[in-house]
């Protein structure tokens, strides 16, 4: 049945018809469907049949009409000129008055008309324009060059009988002598698939075959326009219902799908079925089946129970047309493993922040705002509307675009860029200039007049010749403690997984050197950043880090920022020396001792009365059979260790890229203000000031708002799935996909 109303459908997309829907019967079934359908198919099966062999005599009959045309020219030009000659040659001869010695001569060389040399014949036809030249090269081997061959294009394509694909043709005519010429010729002729047609050489009888030729070829025509209008009947009487019986079949199909995965018991009188449901559906799926089984009028009832299972069950997140954008982010990298922590939850903050950190502009953030306010308020009528990939991805991710663009407003205000101009939205600058040069200074002649700026950057660095290094340190060290919290967050993520599944080894020896490794020296200069704000300081930052490790133990000078900093220093730096083999040695041989006192019978489980509580016991003798590889184990580990100190360093250099998206954000926005608004705004012409606000709305549009807004989507992503979700995350689950009649008409859409 599916495929019939596959063909159906087929052939109604074919036709050009729109199906009208209708109102069906609610009490059809499936078994009069199926009759209804049969019916149909062969109907239309027999329609289509009649009509291709009238549109094959169609179309030859319209070849041979052009064949006609053209061979007709060809052969009375060439009994023209055989006239022309008989002629000519007459005149030659009777002019001389040489009666005696050249009648024998004329009677052999005049020639009254082609048909009648000797042994001359014609073969016509029409071939493909592409396969003219080899034909005619062929032509010319087989015959050894004793024929003549004569072409003309057809006026127009036409569908060729065989393939009923338009093709551009060529008329030939081709005068050969003998049987064995015309054998070859016509083997050439069927080898290249051209369609041979028998022209007469009588003019009369031509023309009398072009009238019936063309007679026919209207009679065809108007029974292939009512043959037409037959099955455009038939398909639309089809096409109403046809949804409605889709999805019918659909549903039922599904259902013996899932039927067919049932299995006898023992006793072979009842149907078992094992599946994942959600504990809280458990209630509702008992009711489902008590309704079914009063309806059924069954005598024996459905028995549901819980039951332990071997292997891990499939993960599930309800989620909602808010938070369902942000698990689909996730989901992409992998799926959780079941009862593992969900990054989604912190996702739903933390992406939309990192991207406006890069995106930071509020008048880019207000124009993203309104695009995500249109798609939210056009939502009931978006989502009943098919929509193309790009529309349809933009539309789902409505509420992850809101958020991105009320993040990109706040760190604009936090940059004080408005389109790239800075605002003085809560009064002046804290900072009065004493003469015009003190605009090049980076200190001197700056007279400090009120408190300092109560929210965001003063709009004084803008155009200063410090602007570009006070932000850029401003920007860097913002990317450094954000990547920092960020990693920690992963890690702490670690530990409530390890506390959740009941593993002490992964706190001891994984959770705690990790925190202290990625602490003692990202977190430390996280620390430093802050009392360098907080102080004032003008210690390098660079110089402390670096001879921390190279000279520990000298003294500091101008770059200490607090009193005990170097001792700290040294017990910082062998705390995360001593992290290292901390992560590295104690847990696999903690697994093998464990393994071995299993073995030995010195660690014993309980005593669980079911057979799958055995399976699931560690130290079960069935589990036995898999030996422990402590050197697998132990390179795992090792690599996992490796991973992780030179991943502290590569990750937080990669929230650099905070930084790095949001200055190259900036300076696109500054260069395409002055160097496109304002130079267009500086003529006193209409026009040209016209033109540079196009080319600046523009260049904003598709540039600034597109092309910066899906790198810094990227950017954000990599952060997420990388940095962030490698600290705990292992997305090896399998997604819970539930039986569902919604979900089937989704995959068919």
């Amino acid at each position: 049945m599916s495929r019939k109303l596959r063909f159906f459908k087929d052939q109604i997309n074919k036709a050009g018809l729109v199906a009208s829907p209708s109102v069906l019967q609610s009490d059809i079934h499936l078994e009069d469907l199926e009759i209804q359908l049969a019916e149909h198919e062969h109907e239309l099966i027999e329609m289509n049949s009649n009509s291709e062999k009238l549109r094959q005599s169609y179309n030859e009959l319209l070849e041979f009409k052009i064949v006609l045309e053209k061979a007709c020219s060809f052969l009375v030009s060439s009994h023209g000129a055989v006239i022309s000659e008989e002629r000519e040659l007459e005149e030659n001869v009777f002019s001389k008055g040489n009666y005696v010695e050249t009648p024998f001569l004329y009677q052999q060389e005049m020639t009254p008309a082609p048909s009648d040399q000797s042994g001359l014949r014609f073969i016509s036809g029409i071939i493909c324009k592409s396969k003219v030249l080899r034909f005619e090269r062929m032509l010319f081997r087989a015959t050894r060059g004793n024929m003549l061959f004569n072409q003309a294009p057809a006026d127009e394509q036409i569908i060729d009988p065989i393939s009923y694909e338009m093709v551009e043709k060529i008329v030939f005519v081709v005068f050969f002598s003998g049987e064995q010429a015309r054998t070859k010729i016509l083997k050439i002729c069927e080898a290249f698939g051209a369609n041979c047609y028998p022209v007469p050489e009588d003019i009369s009888k031509q023309r009398q075959i072009t009238s019936e030729v063309s007679a026919r070829l209207a009679d065809l025509e108007a029974t292939l326009e009512a043959g037409i209008r037959h099955r455009n009947k038939a398909l639309a009487s089809v096409g109403g219902p046809l949804t409605i019986w889709m999805d019918m079949v659909r549903r039922e199909k599904s259902v013996y799908d899932t039927l067919n995965m049932l299995n006898f018991d023992v006793t072979k009188k009842c149907l078992v079925g094992e599946g994942w449901c959600p504990v809280f559906a458990k209630t509702q799926i008992q009711e489902a089946l008590q309704r079914a089984t009063f309806d059924s009028n069954s005598e024996v009832g459905i028995i549901f129970h819980s039951m332990d299972a071997l292997e891990s069950p499939p993960t599930y997140f309800r989620t909602n047309i808010f938070t369902g954008p942000y698990q689909e982010i996730v989901d992409a990298y992998g799926v959780a493993r079941y009862q593992e922590a969900n990054p989604a939850v912190y996702t739903v903050i933390t992406f939309p922040f990192l991207f406006a950190v890069m995106f930071g502009d509020w008048g880019h953030g207000i124009c993203l705002l309104l695009g995500a306010l249109v798609l939210i308020a056009r939502e009931s009528k978006l989502s009943t509307q098919r929509l193309g990939s790009f529309m349809e991805m933009l539309f789902g991710g409505r509420y992850v675009l809101l958020l991105m663009s009320l993040f990109s407003i706040y760190c604009g205000l936090i940059y004080n860029e408005f389109f790239s101009v800075p605002y003085h939205i809560f009064g002046a600058s804290a900072y009065k200039c004493r003469d015009n040069t003190c605009r090049d200074a980076h200190t001197t002649g700056l007279v400090k007049y009120r408190e300092p700026y109560p929210f965001g950057v003063d709009p004084s660095w803008r155009g200063s010749r410090s602007e570009l290094p006070f932000l850029n340190s401003l920007k860097m060290k913002m990317s450094i403690l954000f990547g920092v919290v960020h990693m920690n967050l992963g890690i702490i993520l670690s530990y409530f997984n390890a506390h959740f599944f009941g593993s002490s080894l992964d706190i001891r020896y994984q959770f705690v050197p990790q925190m202290i490794f990625l602490n003692c020296l990202f977190g430390y200069l996280s620390l430093l950043i802050i009392v360098k704000w907080c102080t004032g300081s003008q210690a390098d930052l660079y110089h402390v880090m670096i001879y921390m490790f190279l000279s520990p133990f000298d003294n500091l000078g101008e770059n200490q920022l607090f009193w005990g900093q170097r001792p700290l220093q040294v017990v910082l730096l062998l705390l995360s020396v001593i992290a290292v083999p901390w992560m590295l040695f104690p847990k696999p041989f903690m697994l093998k001792k464990l393994h071995n006192e299993r073995f030995q019978g010195r660690t014993y489980g309980v005593l669980n009365s079911s057979e799958v509580d055995l399976e699931l016991e560690p130290g079960s003798a069935r589990q036995r059979d898999d030996d422990f590889n402590f050197t697998e184990v132990f390179v795992h580990q090792m690599i996992h260790s490796i991973e992780f100190v030179l991943g502290s360093v590569s990750n937080t250099a990669s929230y650099l890229r905070l930084w790095a998206l949001s200055l190259a954000h900036s300076e696109l926005s500054t260069v395409f203000y002055e160097k496109v608004l304002l130079l267009a705004w500086g003529y006193d012409n209409l026009i040209i000031r016209l033109l540079g606000l196009a080319v600046f709305s523009f260049a904003t549009a598709f540039i600034l708002l597109m092309m910066e807004s899906l790198s810094a989507f990227l950017h954000a992503l990599r952060l997420h799935w990388v940095e962030f979700q490698n600290k705990f995350y292992h997305g090896d689950g399998c997604k819970f996909k539930p039986f569902s009649f919604a979900s089937l008409t989704e995959d068919e859409s």
